[in-house]
């Protein structure tokens, strides 16, 4: 999760995670929006679909997106927002 309230004005957070199939993205997204869901949360959009590699939740605030390893090493999004700190990183 990265803190992007300095970066810039689109989101305050980030969340940036990899799914090893289109199946384990789907998922994940599945989850979140569910998790969310139960908790008040307001959806704002979904773009991208797990068989593309890329699923992009906007909440708002939060904005997460769920990768292949493929996607995610070809478009190094942690590179790009370098110097946004690091909130939380699970390995």
């Amino acid at each position: 999760m990265l803190d992007m309230r300095e970066v810039t004005l689109l989101a305050d957070y980030y969340v940036l995670c990899d799914g090893s199939s289109s199946r384990q993205i789907r998922a994940v997204g599945d989850e979140l929006l569910e998790k969310l869901k139960h908790s008040g949360s307001r959806l704002a959009s979904v773009e991208g679909t797990p068989e593309s590699g890329w699923m992009l939740i906007d909440f708002g605030s939060v904005i997460a997106h769920i990768l292949s390893p493929e996607q995610r090493a070809y478009y190094q999004l942690e590179e790009l927002w370098q110097h946004a700190p690091k909130v939380v990183r699970i390995l």
